[in-house]
């Protein structure tokens, strides 16, 4: 499933906001999650799918994938580099602008491939995926969340994470439009540590962009 309003309609993963493999899991949007699989962009990137075997445990965190599905290094590059696509063009529109075109060719041949099925199954919309090639099915799904995400067919705004080492996309639908941070227990925790550490010391926080 994919945890995002704009394709499918289901809850974020039940393993909670952050998994035993350490993905950050608590993103409303599904394509924003994929993009939170390297963290701290802005400072000494962290890569969370270093493997094949990661990508696999990541689509299964995400109700994406199972034990036997196959991965593979190329399936891996393949899937960086649609990660990358979808975090180059969510910042810019977070920053007001368009994206490049090659990345939206890049994410409009990912969702070519979608052959995946939206099914109800005990009162929850899952994706039921094809047997063959299932792990690049499961990424086309990601590829049409963003591309639906992105284009505006859901309520609220893209942002860019204000916490300065993070880097990382979320929709912002709060009242006013006030968000700050793409997650509060993570990114927003840290900002108001911070800040509260500053304030003790009498320095100025060092945390935000402003």
């Amino acid at each position: 499933m994919t945890g995002s309003s704009a394709v499918g309609s289901a809850p974020t993963p039940a393993s909670g906001r952050r998994s035993s493999e350490g993905f950050r899991l608590g993103n409303e949007i599904l394509a924003f999650r994929f993009v939170a699989t390297l963290g701290e962009r802005r400072a000494d990137p962290v890569e969370r799918i270093g493997t094949p075997e990661q990508l696999r445990a990541w689509l299964i965190a995400n109700e994406l994938g199972s034990a036997d599905m196959p991965a593979s290094e190329s399936l891996l590059r393949d899937a960086r580099a649609l990660r990358e696509a979808i975090h180059r063009a969510g910042t810019a529109i977070a920053s007001g602008g368009v994206p490049d075109p090659a990345d939206e060719e890049l994410l409009n041949r990912w969702t070519a491939r979608h052959r995946a099925r939206l099914v109800l199954t005990g009162g929850r919309a899952r994706w039921h995926l094809p047997e063959t090639d299932s792990a690049r099915a499961a990424l086309a799904v990601v590829a049409l969340d963003a591309v639906a995400t992105l284009g505006g067919h859901g309520d609220g705004v893209i942002k860019r994470c204000e916490q300065h080492t993070c880097g990382g996309l979320f929709v912002d639908t709060s009242r006013g439009r006030r968000r700050r941070w793409c997650s509060m227990a993570t990114c927003g925790n840290k900002v108001k540590k911070a800040n509260l550490k500053a304030a003790r010391d009498g320095t100025e926080p060092g945390l935000t962009d402003g």
